[in-house]
């Protein structure tokens, strides 16, 4: 199963490709909307290695990937369900991790999160998701109310080991979650 086309009340969610790295390189470009990811702007070339990796998500687990976000035919962020990575987030089968980035001039509209319920829904009701989960650094209040406001619920604070820690990494990351229960509840 490849990656469909998801549609909200505002935004078009469009499997990522080759057409969208120059939408990745002004999201990536901007040091506030990387404050609590990298604590700086990426460069070209950094964004372009990275736009290898985020296609190759699709690859690694059917119906899973990154998505583009159009608004009335402009670009608004990106949105990703993809398979967990590291050993401590758990195993692949059955969950994903549900991420998110919007450009600084599309913050504060409710778009993260009409974009993350969405994936909640393809998650869940098409692909027979049982957890999807998120992870942000402890001081990102408003990842966390994006995470909060969808349904998701805290689960743990955790410590990881950061080559050029952040302000604020003392804190930790938090991880959120919600299961297909939960979310069939809601």
């Amino acid at each position: 199963m490849s990656q469909p086309i998801l549609r909200t009340d505002r935004i078009t969610l469009v499997p990522l490709s080759d057409e969208h790295l120059e939408h990745e390189i002004e999201l990536d470009a901007d040091p506030e909307v990387m404050r609590y990811l990298t604590g700086r702007a990426r460069s070209r070339e950094e964004v372009e290695a990275l736009h290898r990796e985020r296609l190759a998500a699709a690859d690694r687990v059917a119906g899973l990937g990154f998505w583009a976000g159009f608004v009335d035919g402009r670009f608004v962020g990106w949105w990703l369900l993809e398979a967990p990575t590291r050993a401590d987030q758990g195993p692949v089968e059955g969950q994903a991790e549900l991420g998110y980035r919007l450009l600084r001039r599309c913050w504060r509209q409710g778009l993260a999160s009409e974009g993350a319920r969405e994936l909640l829904r393809y998650g869940f009701e098409d692909l027979g998701l049982t957890r999807v989960f998120a992870e942000t650094m402890a001081v990102n209040a408003a990842s966390r109310a994006t995470m909060t406001a969808i349904g998701m619920q805290h689960v743990r604070t955790f410590h990881m080991d950061w080559e050029e820690p952040l302000p604020g990494r003392d804190l930790g990351e938090v991880e959120y979650a919600i299961t297909r229960e939960q979310w069939l509840a809601a």
